[in-house]
């Protein structure tokens, strides 16, 4: 699938998504996020897709929203049906008033695949906000990002209030996110933000590679599985909780044709070759959660 604004392609195993504004640094819109979403619902339904990667084309990740509808931008909720109550007062558990960012980011959360995000330049608002719930972040010398929000009078938006405070901690969090300012790739990598920097001809090759490890060596319903453990593990309150997810994904993988061949190709010195689907094959139990709805 291509589009003037999202670029799509995979090759054996491996989705590659380029942001693709290039002349307006890939500055986000609503059309995008569509495509977006639309996108990982087709790298989820793909069984042959085993690990995603995210990118921009030209000298930016994403330069944040498209601001070109000037001073309108965010608060523009005109010919929107059932925003606005009859007193004048906005209907906040109205669909349209939900923030797209945010669509993305929970759609994300939801993926069933690992998403590598490689920032080739600048990510700022929501060109770094999205890649929070992206499991491994690598950016290229030519990166910098911004939570820029508080400078446009807005506030942190794609559900980063969540996941922001949870990669960094909430000290640097607030930091970054009260002052607005551009932070340089290398204070990315302190803060624990992204995880290696890397000159910009070298960084969608490393990407790959990540990317062709998980694809060649490991069980796709495992991944599928360990990545919404360990995110939603992170909303635990007790260990117990993490316990009880643990013990049922063991007793059901272990059973699988998948745990036979992860422990035959280990003895007999050979790359695995799993059989079970995403698609097919996800254990009885999951979801172990119930979907919070938008209210």
């Amino acid at each position: 699938m291509e589009s003037p604004l999202l670029n799509y392609q995979c090759d054996k195993g491996i989705a590659l998504i380029t942001i693709n504004r290039p002349e307006k640094l890939n500055a986000f819109t609503p059309a995008m996020a569509e495509q977006f979403i639309a996108l990982l619902d087709r790298t989820d339904a793909d069984d042959d897709v085993k690990a995603v990667i995210v990118t921009g084309a030209g000298r930016a990740f994403c330069a944040g929203a498209d601001l070109s509808g000037g001073k309108e931008t965010f608060g523009d909720i005109s010919g929107k049906s059932d925003v606005v109550n009859a007193d004048g007062s906005i209907n906040y558990s109205a669909e349209a008033i939900r923030d797209i960012g945010g669509l993305v980011s929970l759609r994300i959360y939801r993926s069933l695949k690992p998403i590598i995000a490689a920032i080739n330049g600048a990510a700022v608002g929501v060109g770094i906000t999205m890649t929070l719930p992206m499991d491994i972040r690598i950016a290229s010398t030519e990166a910098k990002a911004g939570f820029v929000f508080t400078r446009r009078a807005i506030v942190p938006e794609a559900t980063s209030s969540f996941f922001l405070p949870r990669i960094v901690g909430i000290s640097k969090a607030l930091e970054w996110s009260f002052s607005g300012r551009i932070i340089s790739v290398q204070e990315m990598l302190n803060g624990a933000l992204i995880s290696e920097v890397l000159a910009p001809e070298l960084l969608l090759d490393r990407a790959y590679e990540i990317a062709r490890e998980i694809a060649d060596n490991t069980a796709p319903v495992s991944v599928a599985l360990t990545r919404q453990m360990l995110w939603r593990g992170l909303d635990m309150q007790h260990p117990m909780e993490a316990h009880q997810i643990d013990s049922r994904a063991v007793a059901h993988r272990g059973r699988s044709k998948d745990a036979t061949e992860g422990i035959e190709s280990f003895l007999e010195k050979r790359q695995p070759d799993f059989k079970n689907k995403v698609s097919t094959d996800m254990p009885d139990f999951y979801p172990w959660w119930d979907e919070p709805k938008y209210e």
